[in-house]
C-alpha cells in the first residue's frame, strides 16, 4: 500500500489526548482531589466551621459492578462532576467519592449462568458447538420473543453468559473465575476506575469501596443501620404481598430484575363464579376426570370493581386460551389461566402453599355456554360468553361482565345479541339480559357504559380506541362522582361502600383477594415473577409520622426541576411497606435474623455518610482487607461506635479504640455532611432516591439532611436509545479513546440538563475537538507573539470586548449555579469566542490589546476548567505559566460592573453594519433574477453610504405604545388584547396595517423584558456612535465616504430614506461614486 505524508485525520484529537496524561499526573502526584475536612487543631469550633471552611460533597449513585461504564453512566457522572470542578473553584473544599455497588442477585445470578456452561460445555467452553446448538436456540429465542428484558438490550444477540462476557473483552480462558460471585467484585472496581480516571474524575478514591459482607468496614456499617432503624421501629415482620421468583425462591426487588423495574403487586378481588351447569363440550372434557368428583368448580374472574358485581349478566373467556382446572382444596378447584394459578398458589388461597396441582386441561370456546352463579348479581344464573380481547397475560383470563358500567362488556354484548349465530352461542344465553342500573352518576344517568357507548358511537367491541376512551371516563366518573343504586348500600358514595363490599364478598366466601404483578416482571434467573404472600422484614415506608418527616425534607430540598420534586411528592403518596431481606444473593446478613441478607436498595440508602470515613477506616483498599491511617479493625466498629462517629450517641465506655482516633473520623462526618448534591437518572425517584430521604431523615438529625437532589433523563446516542442489540451503544472508555476525554465531557456538558432524554452527539464530539484545538492554536500563536501586541489606553472596542467578557463571565458563572451546562457552553464558550471574533475583526487595523488578550485567554481556560481540565491544566501551567493547577483557580468574577450603554451600541453598530450588507446583497440578488431595479449599482466599484438618525419615533408608534402601558398588569406582566383593539380602534389607529404587527412584537419584548421596556430611550448616544464606527462601516463593507445624517437635516434627495428611520434603528441609502 502507497505511504503518504498526510497528517492522520486523528491529528487533532491526539494532540488533546496528549494533554490528559500530564495533568493527571500532575493531579496524582500533588493528589488534588483528596480532600479532607480540617483538622479539630486546625480549627476547634464546629459552630462556625463551614463559614470559615466552606465545603461542598456530591456524588452520583454508585453503580453496580456486573460490567463496565456505559455513556449514560458518564452523562450522570457528569453532573456532579463538573459541579465539584466549579465548587472547588469558589474556593471550596469539594469532595467527590465514588464508591461500587456489588450487593444483589445480578451478580450471583451470572455467576450461577456460568457454572451450568461451564459443567456444559468445560471449564473454558471447549466443547461449546454453535452448529450443534442453532436448533434449541431457535427453540429459545421462538419462546422468549416477546420478552422484552434489560439483559437483551445489553447483550445483543447472545443466549449463554460467557458470551456476554466475551463482548466485556475478557479471554475465553478467563472466564471461569467469574464464576465466583466474590471475583466480579474484585475485577471490575479497578477497571471502573481506571475508566474514570481517563475521563479526568476529581474523584477522591482514598473513599472508594465495595458494599457486601465482602468488605468487613461496609458490612458493619450496615448491621449497624438495620440495627438502628428496628430499634426504632421502622423495620417489621409480618405479612405482606410482594414480587416474588419461584426459581430464586425469593422475593425479586427492583435491582434482582431483568424487567419490571419499579412494578409492585396489584391487588384484585377474586369473584368466584360457581359452576351450575357445563355446557356440552366442556362436560364431555371435564366428566370424566376423576379428581373433579365431589368437588365445586369455580371460574374465577378478577375485578377491579367489586361495587359493580351487583351488575353481572355473564363472564367471558378468550375462545383461543388455554385453561387449566386447578386443585384449590378437598371441596373446591378453580378454572383460570397457569399464570394465575402460581400467583394464588403462594397467596394463602390453595391448601397447600407452592403447589400448583392442574386437574385438567380446557379450551376457553368449550366452556362457553357454561351455567354459572354470579355472586350478587341480581340474575339466579348467567352464561359464559366469547370475547376476543380476553388476555393471559392480566388478571385470570376470566372477566366477570358489567355491561351497565363497562362500555368493553357493554359492546360484547351488543355483539352477541346482534349475531348469536355468528359467534356460536345460543340466543337464549344472551336475550333475556339487559344491563342493570348499579350506579348514579351525574353526568351519564346509572347506566354509564350504554350512554358513552351511544355518545362515542362505538358500534361494537373492535371499536378499542373510543371504548379506551369511554372505559377512562366511566372508570373516573363512577367512583370519584358515583352513588350506589342498588344493594345494602344504596345511596352511598362509591369511594365509601368499595371496600365494604369487597370485604363482606370476601367473609361470605364468595370472594378473595388476589395480586399479581402489575406488569410483567423477569428475575435475572429468567423467571416470571408472581406475587406471593408471606412473612417477611419490611421497612415501614408511608407511616405517617415518617412520611411527614420525609415530606419536610423535601420540601427544604433544591430539586433543580419541578419535574423531579412533582415525581418525588406522587412517590410519597403511593409509597409503602418494601421487603428488606432476601434469602440468597451477595449482600450483609441481617443482624437480628441472620437467614436473611439486606437486599440491595436497603443497603445502599445512607452510604454518603460511610463515605465520610471510609478514607480513616480502610483507605487504600477496596474491600477493607487492611485497616486505614485510624488504625481500626473491622470487628472494633460496633453499633456504639457508629453512634459515636455519627455523633448520635456518647462514646462507648467499652471500645478500645481511643476517643481521639473517633474524633477524627467524627469531624470529617460532621464537616462534610449533610450531602450537597447527589444526581441521578429519573427512574430512580420511585425506589432508590425516594429511600434515600426516608433513610436519611430516620437516621439523623434535620441539620443532617440531603440538600439536593439532580435528576435527568436517559441518554441517547445520536437521537437513538443505547442498545447493544442495535449497535448504537458506547461505554465511557470507548468516548474517551474515540474523542478524547475533554471532548467527551464537553459533548456531555452538550447534550442537556432537564429530566427530559439528552442526547450525546457524533459530530458534537467532533466539532468539540476542532472548537478545542483551533482555540488552543489561537491561544499559542497570541502568547507567542503577546510582546507586539498593542498597549496602552483602551478604546471604545476594547471597552466594548470588556464588557462582554464581564457580562459573559456572570452568565456562565449563574449557569453552573443552576448546573445548566448546555447554558454554561453558550455563554462561556460559544459567546466568549463570538465576542473574541468580533474584536479581533474591529482591531485589524489597530490591533488587539495585550491585557485583554491576555485577559481573555485566562477567562476562557478558567470558565471551560470544570468541563475540558485536561485542556485548561496545560493552557493554566504551559500556556499562561501560571502557578499550581487549574482546578484550584479562583473561577473569574467581572472585573467591573456592566456597562449595558456600551454593549448596547456595540450591538447597533453590528445590527447596522448587518443590515447594509444585506440590503446590498438583496440588491444584487434581484438583479441575477432578472427583476428591475431603480440603478445599477456595482458594490466592488468606489461608494458612498448614507446613514439617517431619527431623534423621536413615529407618532403613531407612541400612541401605540401609551394605549398598551394603559392596558397592562405589571402584577401578571399581562396585556389585556380585546381592550388595546377597543382604544386603537377608538383612536383611528386600527386601519394603519403597521399598527397590530408593532403592538405584538413590542408586547413579546415587554412580557419578556419587564415594564422597563415601555422606555425605549436609547442608552448611548447614535450619533457618536456611529462616528465612533466610521473606520468599521468602511473595513467591514468598503464604503467610503459615510455620511451620518440627521434626519431632520436631510436633503429633499433623501427624504424618502430617511423617514422609515426611527431612534436605535437606522434608515440608510449606499451609491457608486
Amino acid at each position: 500500500m502507497a505511504t503518504t505524508n498526510e497528517p492522520p485525520k486523528t491529528a487533532k484529537r491526539d494532540a488533546l489526548r496528549a494533554l490528559e496524561g500530564s495533568a493527571r499526573a500532575l493531579w496524582n502526584d500533588t493528589k488534588t482531589f483528596e480532600i479532607n475536612a480540617p483538622t479539630i487543631e486546625e480549627h476547634a469550633n464546629t459552630a462556625d466551621l463551614h463559614q470559615v471552611y466552606p465545603k461542598y460533597m456530591a456524588c452520583m449513585p454508585y453503580p453496580y459492578m456486573n460490567g463496565r461504564l456505559h455513556l449514560g453512566h458518564a452523562f450522570t457522572f457528569s453532573k456532579v462532576e463538573f459541579a465539584v470542578g466549579y465548587e472547588r473553584m469558589k474556593g471550596k473544599r469539594a469532595l467527590l467519592p465514588q464508591g461500587f455497588h456489588v450487593t444483589g442477585m445480578p451478580i450471583k445470578a451470572c455467576a450461577d449462568k456460568l457454572k451450568r456452561e461451564m459443567e456444559m460445555f468445560g471449564t473454558n467452553f471447549e466443547k461449546y458447538d454453535e452448529a450443534a446448538l442453532a436448533e434449541d436456540l431457535n427453540k429459545k429465542a421462538e419462546v422468549n420473543k416477546n420478552v422484552k428484558s434489560k439483559i437483551a438490550a445489553k447483550t445483543g444477540n447472545v443466549t449463554y453468559q460467557f458470551q456476554i462476557m466475551e463482548q466485556l473483552n475478557i479471554p475465553r480462558t478467563e472466564i471461569h473465575k467469574f464464576a465466583d460471585p466474590y471475583y466480579w467484585t474484585e475485577f471490575f472496581p479497578p477497571l471502573t476506575m481506571q475508566d474514570m480516571d481517563s475521563f479526568g474524575a476529581k474523584v477522591d478514591w482514598r473513599r472508594t469501596f465495595i458494599t457486601t459482607d465482602a468488605n468487613p468496614y461496609y458490612d458493619a456499617f450496615v448491621r449497624w443501620q438495620m440495627n438502628k432503624l428496628k430499634g426504632m421501629d421502622k423495620v417489621k415482620f409480618g405479612e405482606r404481598y410482594t414480587i416474588y421468583s419461584i426459581v430464586d425462591q425469593q422475593p425479586c426487588m427492583d435491582h434482582d430484575r431483568q424487567s419490571g423495574e419499579a412494578l409492585g403487586p396489584q391487588e384484585y378481588t377474586g369473584i368466584k363464579m360457581k359452576v351450575l351447569e357445563w355446557s356440552e363440550k366442556a362436560q364431555q372434557v371435564l366428566g370424566q376426570v376423576k379428581e373433579l368428583e365431589g368437588k365445586t368448580v369455580y371460574l374465577v374472574a378478577a375485578t377491579l370493581r367489586p361495587e359493580t358485581m351487583y351488575g353481572q349478566t355473564n363472564c367471558f373467556v378468550g375462545t383461543e386460551l388455554n385453561y387449566g382446572v386447578f386443585n384449590v382444596n378437598d371441596k373446591e378447584a378453580f378454572l383460570c389461566t397457569e399464570r394465575a394459578a402460581r400467583n394464588m398458589a403462594y397467596q394463602k388461597i390453595f391448601a397447600k402453599e407452592g403447589e400448583i396441582k392442574r386437574l385438567a386441561d380446557i379450551k376457553g370456546i368449550d366452556v362457553v355456554g357454561t351455567k354459572i352463579h354470579a355472586p350478587l348479581s341480581t340474575y339466579d344464573h348467567v352464561y359464559v360468553l366469547p370475547m376476543d380481547n380476553v388476555l393471559a397475560t392480566k388478571g385470570t383470563g376470566v372477566v366477570t361482565s358489567v355491561p351497565s358500567d363497562s362500555p368493553d362488556d357493554f359492546a360484547t354484548l351488543q355483539d352477541l345479541k346482534k349475531k348469536p349465530e355468528y359467534y356460536k352461542i345460543k340466543p337464549e344465553w344472551v336475550a333475556s339480559y339487559e344491563p342493570v342500573p348499579v350506579i348514579e352518576t351525574p353526568t351519564y344517568g346509572n347506566l354509564i357504559a350504554p350512554t358513552l357507548c351511544k355518545q362515542k358511537k362505538i358500534n361494537s367491541q373492535k371499536d378499542r380506541t373510543q371504548l379506551a376512551e369511554a372505559k377512562e371516563i366511566a372508570y373516573k366518573e363512577g367512583f370519584y362522582q358515583g352513588v350506589m343504586y342498588i344493594g345494602k348500600y344504596k345511596g352511598t358514595k362509591v369511594q365509601d361502600a368499595k371496600a365494604k363490599i369487597k370485604d363482606e364478598l370476601v367473609k361470605s366466601g364468595e370472594a378473595f383477594v388476589y395480586n399479581e404483578p402489575e406488569g410483567l416482571v423477569m428475575s435475572r434467573s429468567g423467571d416470571e415473577c408472581i406475587v406471593a404472600l408471606m412473612d417477611q422484614w419490611y421497612l415501614d415506608y408511608g407511616e405517617d409520622v415518617w412520611k411527614a418527616k420525609t415530606k419536610k425534607c423535601l420540601d427544604q430540598m433544591n430539586t433543580f426541576t419541578n419535574e423531579t420534586r412533582n415525581q418525588f411528592e406522587q412517590t410519597l403518596d403511593w409509597l409503602n411497606q418494601w421487603a428488606c431481606a432476601r434469602s440468597f444473593g451477595l449482600g450483609t446478613k441481617l443482624p437480628w435474623d441472620t437467614q436473611f441478607l439486606v437486599e440491595s436498595l436497603s443497603d445502599s440508602t445512607i452510604y454518603m455518610a460511610y463515605y465520610t470515613v471510609a478514607h480513616l477506616l480502610h483507605g487504600g483498599t477496596l474491600n477493607g482487607s487492611k485497616p486505614g491511617p485510624a488504625g481500626i479493625r473491622a470487628d472494633q466498629m460496633t453499633d456504639q461506635v457508629w453512634d459515636y462517629v455519627f455523633n448520635l450517641g456518647p462514646y462507648p465506655a467499652d471500645t478500645d479504640i481511643p476517643q481521639a482516633t473517633l474524633d477524627k473520623l467524627q469531624r470529617e462526618f460532621e464537616y462534610f455532611y449533610p450531602l450537597d448534591v447527589r444526581a441521578s437518572g429519573k427512574d430512580l425517584i420511585p425506589n432508590h432516591l425516594t429511600f434515600f430521604l426516608y433513610n436519611h431523615t430516620a437516621m439523623f438529625p434535620e441539620d443532617k439532611w440531603p440538600r439536593g437532589v439532580r435528576s435527568n433523563g436517559h441518554l441517547l446516542l445520536d437521537s437513538k436509545k443505547m442498545s447493544k442489540s442495535t449497535g448504537n451503544f458506547m461505554t465511557m472508555s470507548d468516548a474517551v479513546a474515540k474523542y478524547g476525554a475533554d471532548a467527551t465531557r464537553f459533548a456531555l456538558a452538550d447534550a442537556g440538563d432537564s429530566v427530559e432524554d439528552a442526547n450525546f452527539e457524533d459530530s458534537t464530539a467532533n466539532a468539540a475537538i476542532l472548537r478545542l484545538y483551533t482555540l488552543l492554536e489561537w491561544c499559542e500563536e497570541q502568547i507567542a507573539k503577546v510582546d507586539n501586541l498593542r498597549t496602552g489606553e483602551y478604546d471604545f472596542y476594547d471597552k466594548v470586548f470588556i464588557n462582554e467578557m464581564n457580562k459573559l463571565v456572570g452568565l456562565t458563572e449563574e449557569a453552573y449555579i443552576a448546573t445548566y451546562y448546555r447554558d454554561v457552553l453558550k455563554y462561556g464558550v460559544f459567546e466568549l469566542q463570538a465576542a473574541r471574533d468580533h474584536y479581533q475583526q474591529a482591531c485589524l487595523e489597530t490591533g488587539m490589546h495585550k491585557d485583554l488578550v491576555l485577559k481573555y485567554i485566562e477567562l476562557q481556560t478558567l470558565t471551560l476548567a470544570p468541563i475540558c481540565p485536561h485542556w485548561s491544566e496545560h493552557l493554566w501551567r504551559d500556556i499562561l505559566k501560571k502557578e499550581g493547577t487549574v482546578t484550584l483557580a479562583a473561577f473569574p468574577k467581572p472585573s467591573a460592573p456592566v456597562d449595558e450603554s456600551i454593549l448596547e451600541a456595540a450591538e447597533y453598530i453590528r445590527r447596522t453594519i448587518k443590515a447594509v450588507r444585506d440590503a446590498e446583497l438583496n440588491l444584487q440578488k434581484k438583479k441575477k433574477k432578472g427583476k428591475q431595479v431603480q440603478s445599477e449599482y456595482n458594490p466592488n466599484a468606489a461608494k458612498s453610504l448614507k446613514i439617517f438618525v431619527a431623534s423621536k419615533f413615529p407618532e403613531w408608534e407612541e400612541e401605540v405604545l401609551a394605549v398598551a402601558k394603559a392596558n397592562y398588569d405589571a402584577a401578571t406582566g399581562k396585556f389585556d388584547d380585546v381592550k388595546v383593539r377597543q382604544d386603537l380602534g377608538a383612536k383611528g389607529l386600527g386601519k394603519n396595517k403597521r399598527v397590530m404587527p408593532f403592538y405584538q412584537a413590542q408586547k413579546r419584548i415587554i412580557e419578556k423584558a419587564g415594564p422597563s421596556a415601555f422606555d425605549r430611550a436609547l442608552k448611548f448616544d447614535e450619533i457618536a456612535t456611529l462616528n465612533t464606527a466610521l473606520k468599521e462601516f468602511h473595513r467591514a463593507l468598503g464604503f467610503q465616504p459615510v455620511h451620518i445624517i440627521k434626519v431632520d437635516e436631510a436633503s429633499e434627495e433623501d427624504a424618502r430614506a430617511a423617514e422609515s428611520s426611527a431612534p436605535g434603528n437606522p434608515s440608510f441609502s449606499f451609491k457608486n461614486e
